[in-house]
């Protein structure tokens, strides 16, 4: 769990050791456990979207984008508002990006607001956290 929390890749052993645990604790079943995967692509990415992120361990995953001096009003909300989200939600699309509520803050997504360089190394981190959750 503290893996889930933190952001940190799993492997497969910890996600059986997961799954276990909550077998052995009869929390469901072994259907209840699939179907879990099924529907969120990853059965870590499931107990992820229970439990959320630490908000610290996001907070310093985005650090590069919130450095003092470098960065606007308008990107230090915007990634507080991806910080939030994954926070709350554990993962995230990317897409998401040029959905509300990003784009009351950036109607035409987070081009508007960094340049392409930083957008890509921005998804990329998204993927990243999302991903570590998938052995």
């Amino acid at each position: 769990m503290h893996k889930l929390r933190q952001g940190k890749p799993l492997t497969t052993t910890d996600l059986a050791e997961l799954e276990k645990m909550l077998l052995d604790a009869g929390i469901g079943d072994a259907g209840d456990i699939e179907r879990a995967r099924e529907t969120s692509h990853g059965f870590g990415r499931f107990v992820r979207s229970l439990v959320g992120l630490d908000r610290a361990a996001v907070s310093e995953a985005f650090g590069e984008f919130l450095s003092a001096g470098t960065a606007s009003a308008a990107q230090i909300e915007f990634v507080g508002m991806i910080i939030e989200h994954l926070t709350d939600q554990g993962t995230m699309d990317p897409s998401l990006l040029y959905e509300p509520p990003f784009t009351d803050l950036a109607p035409t997504g987070p081009e508007q607001v960094f340049d392409e360089d930083r957008v890509m190394r921005l998804v990329s981190r998204i993927r990243e956290i999302s991903d570590s959750a998938v052995a």
